[in-house]
């Protein structure tokens, strides 16, 4: 895995050389993250991954610092509302964060149903997973895919239907003990968390991944904050994104750590 991101870094740091506008930020930016499978990877106290490794190269080519630390996951949505946090990444984008930031597309994602059994007659859309009232699902509290998913958590909770986990791993976990049907989420999240964790790791060929018609593909990028940054750090943070965005180092990124039937059920290129 050294080797991996060794390369990543490599690659990330001989592109933005090449094409650095001197941005510069006027104080350190502050990134609180979350283990997102291998797009954040947390052990210990080392916080690595595709993009705390991305974070670590603008911080040595752009003069810009950035502050990664580790937070629970469900506050990280409130540590960016409150104003807490400069930057929210990676981040699916919804009409409630645009209302705290100024979003910046990376690439495309699908939020999909996961199941680690065969399941006879799969919904195909919140409609059917509702009427399936046998139906068990597991999310990950903080994950936000936007309002219609909100409303179908909020329902199925009601009817005593959902599980909400802390983090990707104890999603695979319920999915392995079969306390839960399905998990609901991007499926190279999942598979990052399961290839991460030995207690979970044998069910990466098990795994089944159904798309349901509700959650199309969207954008998933970086928020930063209408409510702590000022003009100018706004300002080179935009500019420096937007040259990150259309690098294409994102996606390479996601390359060297994903298989390509991960991706291509999860992840797309813009």
């Amino acid at each position: 895995m050294w080797n991996v991101w060794r390369d990543c870094l490599l690659s990330l740091a001989l592109t933005l050389s090449a094409s650095t506008a001197g941005a510069y930020c006027s104080r350190p930016i502050t990134v609180p993250v979350a283990p997102t499978g291998f797009s954040v990877i947390i052990s210990g106290d080392i916080i690595s991954g595709i993009y705390p490794e991305l974070l670590a190269s603008l911080s040595s080519k752009e003069k810009c610092e950035f502050v990664v630390t580790t937070v629970p996951r469900a506050r990280l949505e409130m540590m960016f509302d409150n104003g807490q946090a400069d930057i929210l990444i990676p981040a699916a984008r919804t009409p409630r964060r645009d209302q705290s930031g100024i979003f910046i597309p990376l690439i495309y994602y699908r939020a999909m149903l996961i199941t680690a059994q065969p399941q006879h007659n799969p919904p195909r859309n919140f409609k059917e997973l509702l009427e399936q009232t046998s139906v068990r699902l597991s999310v990950v509290r903080g994950f936000d895919y936007g309002e219609g998913y909100q409303s179908l958590i909020s329902e199925l909770q009601k009817q005593g239907r959902l599980r909400i986990e802390a983090d990707p791993v104890s999603v695979a976990r319920v999915l392995k003990s079969g306390v839960a049907d399905y998990a609901l989420m991007t499926p190279s999240i999942l598979a990052g968390a399961v290839l991460s964790d030995p207690r979970v790791e044998d069910l990466m060929l098990k795994l089944e991944y159904m798309p349901l018609a509700d959650l199309p593909w969207g954008d998933s990028g970086v928020y930063l904050s209408r409510k702590s940054l000022g003009a100018e750090d706004m300002a080179a943070l935009t500019d420096m994104f937007e040259r990150v965005a259309n690098s294409g180092l994102v996606w390479k990124s996601f390359q060297r750590y994903y298989k390509k039937e991960v991706l291509k059920e999860s992840i797309r290129p813009r």
